[in-house]
């Protein structure tokens, strides 16, 4: 401001304006106007400044339960590889990154997110699988006005009645997963359901959302039974649902409990009884634990293979490297929401919550895993979707050569509502 005039954000107002106004203005006015012009550039600052001077991110996942192959470990490394692909620093100021065990308690999660926002400088928490987990700690990102960005959690309830203005939701939800498995196996035949479902937020939002998916396609739900989280035995829940006589038995679960599932249900004969499992919700890493003699047949609805093309090839062999495994969705998510938010970070010069994620919202996603994607309103990242069928033991040629793609399900599809959006954000 070498000519002394005050700006309007960083434009010289016209010369004379400002001139012929403090000409007439009495010492009070004048003392009046600057003072005016200098709380507006005060504000300004304030507002896109990065606290700190660090920006700070923390992984929050499940580090040794059911959960921890899907994020996990792999989630830290996945975000230490996006922070180092950014350069490590943004417009001059350090990246850092902590990490986490929210043991799938919610009272330990919202603690922990707690310490880290209130005291501990982080700037946006990612991750978070186990959905009740995620909605108490979104509360906390809420009202502490701090970016969280949701990889691991699946709930469509966190960007409908719960949505905040400083969260989106990444890879996945339980409404991409019952408009892609549930709508793809009731039009193949399977018209008749019984869920076993997780007794969580996850487990009754899949329930849920598959259950309109079902009777939007003409199909019925005969029952449904709950299943407490890190179920060991799954014999009386299997027994009801073969009772039922439904064509498809659905596994409103994920993870230790997915697996445990499927192989008691093998054991129990069901499949070869004429019953079908739809796992709604099924990982790499649970294919691999199960191995393909299992999971052969299975369908199932990805964001993300490690496998599907040059570019998540070159991308899972760095992780693969690192960890000695392929990647889940969830954590080639944790990768891509903050290459994403970086970007925000840089480009608002500021890590304020609300400010950031606005940024992200309206800017595309383009990345090794997703092509033109957008986040809505709600903080959903609306992006297409996969319907995947696991290989016979035969048909796979490598390692972790497990699935093959059926179908690409469009976005707007994958993501869209059965009813009116339910996310107090979204205006009419």
């Amino acid at each position: 401001m070498k000519s002394g005039f005050p700006t309007s954000w960083g434009r010289p107002l016209p010369r004379g304006a400002m001139g012929a106004s403090i000409r007439s203005k009495s010492p009070a006015g004048l003392a009046t106007i600057f003072g005016l012009a200098v709380a507006l550039m005060l504000t300004r600052t304030a507002s896109a400044e990065i606290s700190g001077d660090v920006v700070k991110i923390g992984v929050l996942s499940d580090m040794s339960g059911l959960y921890a192959d899907i994020g996990g470990p792999g989630s830290v490394e996945a975000a230490r590889m996006a922070i180092n692909d950014f350069g490590g620093t943004v417009n001059g100021k350090k990246i850092e990154l902590v990490s986490a065990d929210h043991q799938n308690k919610p009272d330990v999660g919202s603690a922990i997110a707690t310490q880290w926002f209130g005291n501990d400088g982080v700037d946006a928490i990612v991750d978070v699988p186990t959905s009740s987990v995620a909605l108490a700690v979104q509360e906390v990102a809420r009202k502490k006005n701090k970016a969280f960005l949701i990889s691991g959690a699946a709930d469509s309830d966190l960007t409908g009645k719960a949505c905040s203005p400083t969260s989106v939701h990444w890879t996945y939800d339980t409404l991409a997963l019952a408009n892609g498995t549930g709508a793809a196996v009731v039009k193949a035949g399977g018209d008749t359901w019984y869920f076993i479902t997780a007794d969580y937020a996850f487990g009754h939002a899949l329930e849920r959302d598959t259950t309109k998916v079902v009777e939007e396609n003409g199909g019925k739900v005969l029952g449904s039974v709950r299943a407490p989280l890190n179920t060991a035995d799954f014999s009386s829940f299997l027994l009801q649902a073969q009772n039922s006589k439904a064509k498809i038995i659905g596994l409103a679960n994920a993870g230790g409990d997915t697996i445990n599932s499927i192989k008691q249900a093998a054991e129990f004969g069901i499949t070869e009884g004429g019953q079908k499992l739809a796992g709604l919700l099924v990982f790499i890493s649970d294919v691999h634990s199960l191995g393909l003699q299992a999971a052969q047949g299975l369908e199932l609805t990805s964001a993300f293979y490690w496998d599907q093309n040059d570019a998540t090839r070159a991308w899972s062999k760095r992780f693969f490297d690192k960890m000695n495994r392929q990647p889940t969705m969830v954590q080639a998510g944790v990768y891509g929401s903050i290459m994403h938010y970086l970007a925000a970070v840089k480009a608002t010069n500021s890590d304020d919550g609300a400010t950031v994620v606005k940024q992200m919202k309206a800017v595309p996603v383009n990345d090794f895993m997703t092509k033109n994607g957008k986040i809505r309103e709600d903080g959903t990242l609306v992006r297409d979707m996969y319907l995947f069928e696991v290989k016979k033991p035969s048909e796979s040629k490598y390692p972790w050569d497990y699935y093959k793609q059926i179908a690409v399900i469009p976005g707007e599809q994958a993501f869209k509502l059965s009813g009116p959006n339910q996310c107090p954000l979204v205006k009419g």
